[in-house]
């Protein structure tokens, strides 16, 4: 079993020890009048590379890198500030959305050979993540709320509580340093991507449509920074590319900023602006 060990310094910084390892765990940071955890340093080598994960999933280790750029693109990335309570990965999985991408990534994490040693009081039952306990096994989530989940990893946000230091440390540790903890992050992602892009298609008509304008659209989706009319405005106009880059750029100049670049970069290299979707098959297919 992982015994955690931590430490506030500087005010703010929270450092963790595990097997006598030292690590940065997060920032305690404000917001809107709570407060929890932010962890969005780290070294390049500690962020996704879109060139490691394609011999395993092709074009769609490309087809998220710009969100995962956008998203900090760190493993380790973590926020507890929020009213999802805990958010971790480089693609941010929020921990409040019922079979929501934190729910699948946790339930794969129980099935990794290390569980125990980080989580011993967790388990799967009936496919649902489940605490032991002195007086039995008690589900955490359902496919109507995560709400002993978030308050398992976090119980509230009005203040940094040790519980949420730890179950953090928990997982920074883990994915730091373990491979498979981070394949499963990334195959997570892909599968997540791939659903959604089933629906997209039907919902905004994008059977056919470019592997850009599909990524801009998916990643206005994963943000959730427009609905769907305002989705659907875009496409039909004369440029719906550079509509959709319009979508949040007032309020969020650097995301857009980011997509913008690693698009440019991708088309550059010929990742991008050669393939289009497919519905009947779900994949993407050079031109």
């Amino acid at each position: 079993m992982k015994v955690v060990n931590f430490s506030l310094e500087n005010g703010n910084r929270y450092y963790g020890k595990i097997d006598g390892e030292r690590f940065f765990i997060g920032q305690r940071v404000p917001y809107q009048g709570l407060k929890g955890l932010m962890n969005v340093a780290g070294s390049p080598a500690q962020k996704y590379d879109r060139a490691q994960y394609r011999a395993i999933h092709g074009f769609w280790a490309d087809f998220m890198h710009p969100t995962a750029m956008a998203e900090g693109a760190l493993f380790h990335t973590l926020n507890t500030y929020d009213r999802a309570l805990f958010t971790f990965s480089f693609l941010q999985y929020a921990a409040h959305v019922p079979n929501g991408d934190f729910v699948v990534y946790l339930r794969s994490l129980l099935a990794l050979s290390q569980a125990r040693d980080y989580f011993p009081d967790l388990t799967l039952q009936n496919g649902r993540i489940c605490r032991v306990t002195d007086t039995g096994v008690r589900p955490l989530e359902s496919d109507d709320s995560t709400t002993g989940l978030q308050d398992y990893l976090n119980p509230t946000s009005q203040e940094v509580e040790d519980t949420e230091i730890v179950q953090a440390a928990k997982f920074i540790h883990w994915v730091q340093r373990d491979p498979e903890h981070r394949h499963v992050q990334v195959a997570v992602g892909v599968a997540h991507f791939k659903e959604k892009m089933k629906r997209y298609a039907v919902q905004y008509h994008l059977d056919g449509a470019d592997d850009i304008t599909c990524l801009l659209v998916a990643d206005i989706r994963h943000q959730g920074r427009a609905k769907g009319p305002v989705i659907a405005a875009a496409l039909a106009s004369s440029n719906p590319q550079a509509a959709l880059l319009k979508i949040g750029e007032t309020s969020y100049p650097e995301r857009v900023a980011t997509l913008k670049r690693e698009i440019k970069a991708l088309t550059a290299d010929g990742t991008f602006g050669r393939r289009r979707y497919h519905l009947d098959s779900g994949e993407f297919a050079l031109n």
